[in-house]
């Protein structure tokens, strides 16, 4: 069979490989689309530190059951599934209070471990997510499914007003999130494209931060107070200050993205303002099913979501267009069928 390689920092190929074989627990998948996010980005251009080469990445799948699991009717022969793609070992610190998400061994399809760009792939019955959705709206499960945990982390509730510093894929999950527990949210970008998608995803107000004072908004729009929860989804050392800096007192702040440096805080204001400071990593499988129902109900913008779709042979130059281009693309989906 058929799969994406990559070799070395900015060298992808299609091999061919062997083909797995399901039985037991392991059921055969036919891969139909895989998304691709920021951190095969970071893989193709050699900067996660997590991948050794070479790798199959992906991790953002929309797959059919090939070879079903007699004792689960909902795993039938055909079935449209969604991949829970993170492993727990069951006993670190993590595991053991019931918050896998964040096991300490934790290993991730296309990350840690060969992911899902090839054309079958194996995985555990409880690993799998039926749904009846389209197979772009499965590929959009796992990233939203980040942004839905962040919201949990958060504790957001109808009364807040919650502010998203980055609408790339897994912010543009908070947002949705946000909107759909009923909070008031905030969306805050540098990219038109990507806020007027945040937007559509349920924000309610929009700014863009190349060309207005996020403090001056922000206050503006909370009168004076300042949003009651931050969430991060960008990575910087500027967005990880700024998000200390412009929530309200006895707020929550949920960081998502690695900051690329060191960051240096003016640690008064975690005092001060008596701040939770939360991060937050990967999902839960209660976000799986929230992020189902949302999509079931067609309450996210799907195909504006989607800048690219391109088939298995052209995956590798889509990465490099991305790398190349960051500001180009949304989000790109690699088509197996």
């Amino acid at each position: 069979m058929k799969a994406l390689v990559l070799h070395k920092p900015g060298h992808g190929a299609i091999e061919t490989i062997p083909e797995p074989v399901g039985g037991g627990r392991g059921i055969l998948l036919k891969v139909r689309m895989v998304g691709l996010c920021g951190s095969d980005l970071n893989s193709f251009r050699g900067l996660n530190p997590l991948v050794t080469f070479p790798r199959i990445p992906g991790h953002e799948v929309s797959a059919t059951v090939v070879h079903g699991d007699g004792g689960d009717s909902k795993l039938s022969v055909g079935t449209d599934v969604a991949i829970f793609p993170y492993t727990s070992c069951g006993k670190c610190a993590s595991c053991r209070r019931g918050r896998p998400n964040a096991c300490q061994f934790n290993e991730t399809l296309g990350v840690q471990r060969d992911g899902a760009l090839t054309e079958f792939i194996v995985m555990p019955s409880e690993k799998l997510y039926p749904a009846k959705l389209t197979t772009k709206e499965l590929c959009l499960i796992e990233p939203l499914t980040v942004g839905f945990h962040a919201v949990s982390r958060g504790r957001v509730t109808t009364d807040d007003t919650v502010a998203v510093l980055g609408c790339g894929g897994v912010g543009l999950g908070a947002v949705a999130a946000s909107s759909s527990r009923g909070a008031r949210t905030i969306c805050i970008d540098v990219d038109d494209d990507k806020l007027e998608l945040a937007r559509a995803a349920g924000g309610a107000h929009a700014i863009n931060s190349q060309r207005e004072s996020v403090h001056d908004r922000l206050a503006e729009l909370t009168e004076g107070r300042g949003p009651d929860v931050v969430i991060e989804a960008v990575g910087t050392a500027a967005t990880f200050r700024a998000a200390v800096e412009e929530v309200s007192f006895t707020g929550r702040v949920v960081y998502i993205g690695y900051a690329k440096e060191p960051v240096s805080y003016e640690t008064r204001l975690f005092v001060q303002k008596e701040l939770d400071v939360l991060g937050s990593r990967n999902a839960q499988p209660e976000d799986f099913h929230a992020v189902i129902r949302l999509l079931g109900g067609r309450k996210f913008p799907v195909d504006q979501a989607v800048s690219l779709v391109v088939p298995l042979h052209e995956a590798a130059s889509a990465l490099r267009s991305w790398s190349e281009n960051p500001s180009r693309f949304k989000k790109i989906l690699v088509s197996l069928d």
